[in-house]
Order: structure tokens, then sequence, then C-alpha cells
């Protein structure tokens, strides 16, 4: 198949300027982004608007146990941009379509297996996260229609990371944002028009997973022949690099449900109102910092290209570039929430501690997101760099012990606000040590990629063989 020439395939990342790639990868992705964050905070508007409290703190229940399932995905996205990118970088395009065809059907497998193993433990898994009563009712019906949904999305999520690796970002951009419109398009008419209120805008969700998946797929087949057929040849040379980076990965975006799940434990005690304030924020966050989420999807093509070229320097000049816009939208993303946050407080109807912790976090917690930002900066160059069990220690570290004490202390000093207060200040110490160990890193593979590799590493030999 002849690829289409509007958009050929190749390294786009080894010449020209290194903040224009990355604002360029960053805007585009974060568009697509912002698109899905924007839905699912819609989504959680729409259903305040029944004007039933225990039907948000749902939302907030099932949204860690949610995220866990796309833990999965996220992790065999990271890795076909890992190994699909420096294939790309070194011009092996036979290589990309043989590794993304593999990654492909690894994790529409994966995810099938993943989500249908995880619905008899639903149950179990709300009330560990302190649902009750009609709350984990509502959660667990919406919970049910969401899960088995997953495998249309891993697969869009590796097509999306595919057109990433060879600097497509426009189309996979328009991945993300097909969901977006989706879900915004069916949401009112299934939650309204049908009167199906949370279990209607679990029907959006998964048509709008299927939908991107057809989307993704045509993006990477049709238009840039990055895909092939995994043959059992294939499969067998592809399958232990792939879950090599993979399944850190997989368990570096496990900690962050994880962590939600703790924090939403501790506001629990507290009553549904803290739950559904929580539950308001965590859809507000993602769409406030949008760009700084699409940062850990931008930088891993950028240095991964450049890293199968072997263009250190660029590599170390691109990591810059993303912690310093990642600084700076995060002072401008703050100036907004605090501008709006009584708004938000008053469109989304939240009362009493939930109206409380949103003005918090919007006009005094914001900021301190930017060191997560940079946290997910780092993991990019982790993952790319062969080091995904650095990123997964961290990411657990700061999940566990950058967590449990710091909401809990804060919970008995301060009650509501303190768990808010704990949950972020708690990842400030992991930015910081994630910065200079990025730094490290990116020093060693430039002076001799050898070391890197005597200290524990993947791969024997970093480059001129196959990843």
């Amino acid at each position: 198949m002849q690829q289409s020439t509007d958009k050929p395939a190749g390294p786009a990342f080894l010449t020209g300027s290194v903040m224009r790639h990355v604002l360029v990868m960053t805007s585009t992705g974060a568009v697509g982004l912002v698109s899905i964050f924007l839905a699912e905070l819609i989504d959680v508007l729409f259903l305040s608007m029944l004007g039933d409290i225990e039907i948000v703190a749902a939302v907030g229940y099932s949204g860690p146990i949610v995220f866990l399932t796309v833990a999965a995905a996220i992790g065999l996205s990271i890795a076909t941009v890992s190994l699909v990118a420096p294939a790309v970088g070194a011009r092996d395009m036979a290589r990309a379509r043989r590794i993304s065809g593999s990654v492909h059907l690894l994790a529409f497998v994966t995810a099938a297996v993943l989500s249908l193993a995880l619905l008899p433990f639903l149950p179990g898994l709300l009330g560990l996260i302190g649902a009750k009563g009609r709350t984990a009712e509502l959660a667990l019906s919406y919970l049910y229609i969401v899960v088995p949904s997953l495998p249309p999305l891993a697969s869009a999520m590796v097509s999306s990371a595919v057109l990433r690796s060879v600097g497509d970002a426009q189309r996979a951009m328009h991945v993300t944002l097909g969901a977006a419109v989706v879900t915004v398009i069916l949401d009112p008419i299934l939650i309204f028009g049908f009167d199906m209120g949370l279990q209607g805008a679990a029907i959006a969700t998964v048509i709008a997973r299927i939908v991107i998946m057809g989307i993704a797929l045509h993006s990477v087949w049709r238009v840039h022949d990055l895909i092939e057929m995994p043959s059992l040849a294939g499969l067998r040379q592809d399958w232990r690099p792939v879950l090599a980076i993979a399944l850190p990965a997989i368990a570096t975006n496990t900690a962050t449900p994880i962590a939600n799940a703790i924090v939403t434990a501790a506001f629990a005690p507290f009553g549904d109102s803290a739950v559904a304030g929580w539950a308001v924020i965590g859809r507000v966050q993602p769409v406030a910092f949008g760009f700084v989420f699409a940062m850990s999807g931008s930088v891993g093509p950028i240095i991964g290209q450049n890293l199968g070229a072997r263009n250190y320097a660029r590599m170390r000049e691109a990591f810059t570039a993303s912690l310093k816009v990642v600084a700076l939208y995060t002072l401008g993303a703050w100036l907004v929430l605090a501008l709006l946050s009584g708004v938000l407080a008053s469109l989304f109807k939240l009362t009493g501690d939930g109206a409380m912790l949103l003005w918090l976090y919007c006009l005094w917690l914001a900021p301190v997101f930017g060191f997560q930002g940079a946290l997910f900066v780092c993991n990019a160059v982790f993952n790319t760099l062969r080091r995904p069990q650095v990123a997964t220690a961290i990411n657990w570290s700061r999940a566990i012990l950058g967590t449990l004490p710091f909401t809990w202390i804060g919970g008995a000093l301060i009650g509501v606000p303190g768990v808010l207060i704990g949950q972020l200040l708690g990842g400030v110490v992991f930015g910081l040590g994630a910065i200079w160990l990025c730094y490290r890193m990116l020093d060693d593979v430039a002076g001799d990629v050898r070391p890197m590799a005597r200290d524990g590493g993947l791969v024997r030999e970093w480059l001129g063989t196959p990843y």
C-alpha cells in the first residue's frame, strides 16, 4: 500500500526548532486531550442538572476505577511511542510497521482480558474506596457499561501513539477530538432525551470509544501505511520488548488511580458533598491543565526520534523546553481558575464542603499541579530512554508516600481542606526529584550509552540493534 503524499511518514523532529516541535506537538495534543476532558466535565455538568448529589458522587467513586482500566491502554501506547519513534528516527519503516501491528493486537487482546476479569471485583473495589448505599449502586451501574468498552479505546490509543511517533500531531488530535464530539452530542440525547441519566452518559462513552477506534485505525493504516497484520514470527520478536516497556508503564499509570482512590477514600467519611466536590475538581483540573497533560505524549516522540538518530543534545534541549512550557502554562491556568472559582461552584450546583473545596483549589492550590506536570514529562523521558522501571518507582512512591500520609494527616488536622492540600503538596518533592534524575540520565546517555545498561537497563546495547 502506498502512503498518502500529503503527510509522508518519516523522522520529523531531527531538525528545526526544538521548542517549536514541543509547542506544535503539545498544542495539537492538548486540543484533543482537552476536548476529551471537557466532554467528561460536561458529563458531570449534565448529570449535576439532574439535581441529585448522589449521582455526581457516584461519578467521583467510579473515576479511579475507570482510570485503572485505562492505565493498561496508556502503558501499551507508551511502549508504542518508545519503540516506533526510534525506528522512525533510524528510518527503519519496516520495523515500525511490524511493531505497530504487534502492539495493536496485544493491546486489544490485553484490554479484553483485563476488562472481563475486572467485572466481578467492581462491587468490592467501590466498597474499598468508601462508596455505600445508592451511591455505590449508581457507580456500579455506570462501571458495568463502561469497563467492557476498554478494547476499542486501547486500540485507538495505540493508533494515536503511532501517529505521534511519526510526527502527525494533527491526525492524532482528530482521534481524541472525535471522542469528545461524539460524547457531547450523545450525552444530552441519552441523559435527558431518553431519560437514561447516569447510564446514558456511560452508553455515550462506549459509542465514542468505538467511533475513535475507526478514525484512528484509518489514519494509521490507510494514510501512513504504518501497520501490518502481525505474523507469529513478528509477535515472537516484538512481544518481549513491548512488554518490557508496557508492563512497567502500566504499573506507572496505575499509580495515579490508586492515588485518586486513596484521596477519594479520605474524602468519603466527610460525606457525598465532599466527594462530589472532589469529582468536579477531578474534571476541572485536566481541562484547565490539558496542555500540561499533553506534554507526556509530546516530548516522547521528539526524544525518541533523536535517540534513534543519536542527537543527544537535542534530547536534553527538548526536555528543558518542555519544563519551561509547563511552568509558564501553569501560571496562566492558575489565573483563569482563580477568576472562575465562584462561577464554577455555582455552575455545578456545589454547596457546603464541595463548594469550599473547589474554591480552595482554584484560588490557592492550582499552581502546585505544575510539579505533577513536570513528573508527566519525566515519565515520558524515562520510558523513551528504556528505563520505565524508574518511572514506576517514582510514581508509586508519589502515589503512596506522597499521598497516603499527607491526606490522612491533613484530614485529621484541618478536616476536608486538609485532604486536598495534602494530596497536592505530597507531589512536590517527587516532581523535583524526577527532574534532577532526568537530567542525570540524559547526560549519561550523551556521554556513554553503556553505563545505563550496566546500571540495570533493559537493553544491553541502546543503539545499533533493534529495540
